[in-house]
């Protein structure tokens, strides 16, 4: 079976492919079994805590990442380096339990799939 990753790298609002990314993952996730979710850069505001989208009269989607773990997709990795990066030193800010690695770590696990998709 082949091992799909999913690499989110750019903030949630003012395009669409975060929720292009997430929607593309619930689809796979019935017929891939290994999809790793990566979030890098500014994708790591994809699964900020308490986003307020209405304020700029958009749509909130990032609850819907949580539908994921139901999906038996449990492998999200953080990038450590991203997060110190917009000033965020610990990962209670954000709704999914996630793995927080460096940025050599990820682009290792990364290497390690078949696909890599970025949004």
């Amino acid at each position: 079976m082949k091992k799909i990753a999913i690499i989110f790298s750019h903030a949630p609002y003012g395009t669409n492919l975060g929720q292009e990314g997430l929607n593309l993952a619930l689809s796979m996730s019935c017929y891939v079994e290994n999809i790793g979710i990566f979030f890098v850069g500014d994708g790591i505001f994809q699964i900020l805590n308490y986003q307020k989208p209405h304020y700029i009269l958009s749509q909130s989607y990032y609850l819907t990442f949580k539908i994921l773990i139901t999906n038996n997709i449990n492998n999200f990795y953080l990038c450590y380096d991203s997060l110190l990066q917009r000033g965020f030193y610990e990962h209670s800010h954000f709704i999914l339990n996630i793995n927080i690695c460096s940025f050599k770590k990820i682009r290792k696990k990364i290497q390690k799939f078949d696909f890599i998709l970025n949004f």
